[in-house]
């Protein structure tokens, strides 16, 4: 199966929820954890416990994990591993962006089959122009995996780029979106390249033209939960495109750590509400 269809079954049965595995350093010191790689190690397998098979994905911030070395990288290809023991999609948030034999040495660690760090899916910046992707856009087709394209983030940087205009008056958003959409044509139930599209963007989507019904693949939101967003933002951002969505909540969830047992009911009360809010 390809990745968007792997997604799209994933979300029916457990509802359109990711949960974002972020151990910034503040978060080990509240679960009780040093700022190492045991304590990055406990922190991860914590949370895998408490969510591996009952959430439709997982996403490892790929920083969190460099920040401590080779050690850290290490913890990150177990994270990896246990979302494939426990048939849960992971999508490593490295936001890998660069040219040529560059790019497709990104792609060949984070998207070839038997790469340690290969998960299912994998984010990218295409702020070197969207054609620079194409070595990850062909090594994640071929081995049935996706990609999640910045489009519009929530920082309050991006616009300076995401809302630009081109010659021809296209929004650099825009332009984004169709791309991915012309790779997912005919795909069926949706396909594998997807956006990021934060959940607090508000009418972005309008403003800079961008039609994410259009796509017609995944739309990963961060900012659910913790960061403000809910069913009233969710609509307003994504309208008619609601049930591309994937729901990201970080910090919702993880502050119910570290009792396994708190961190599963955050985690389904959290998928019940997107759920709710997008399907």
């Amino acid at each position: 199966m390809t990745f968007g269809a792997r997604l799209a079954a994933a979300m029916d049965e457990h509802g359109p929820l990711c949960v974002g595995i972020d151990p910034h350093e503040s978060l080990l010191a509240d679960w009780g954890l040093p700022d190492d790689a045991s304590g990055l190690r406990s922190f991860a397998q914590i949370v895998m416990e408490a969510v591996g098979g009952r959430v439709a994905a997982v996403k490892p911030q790929a920083a969190f994990f460099e920040r401590h070395g080779s050690a850290g990288v290490a913890v990150l290809e177990e994270v990896v591993a246990a979302g494939r023991e426990t048939g849960t999609l992971v999508i490593v948030d490295a936001k890998r962006g660069d040219i040529g034999s560059t790019m497709g040495a990104y792609a060949d660690a984070f998207l070839r089959d038997g790469s340690p760090l290969a998960g299912d899916a994998l984010t990218v910046s295409p702020y070197l122009g969207f054609g620079s992707l194409d070595p990850a856009v062909d090594l994640a087709l071929s081995s049935g995996r996706g990609l999640f394209v910045l489009c519009l983030t929530s920082n309050k940087e991006g616009h300076e780029v995401q809302h630009a205009r081109t010659a021809d008056g296209a929004s650099v958003a825009s332009l984004m979106a169709s791309r991915a959409a012309a790779l997912n044509a005919g795909s069926d139930p949706m396909g594998s390249i997807g956006l990021v599209v934060g959940a607090t963007v508000g009418d972005a989507a309008e403003r800079t033209g961008t039609d994410l019904t259009a796509v017609n693949g995944p739309l990963l939101a961060p900012g659910v939960g913790a960061q403000g967003a809910g069913a009233a933002e969710l609509t307003a951002v994504f309208g008619a495109a609601r049930r591309q969505v994937l729901a990201s909540s970080s910090r919702g969830v993880l502050r119910a750590g570290p009792d396994v047992a708190s961190l599963r009911t955050a985690a389904l009360e959290a998928s019940s509400e997107a759920a709710a809010a997008l399907r």
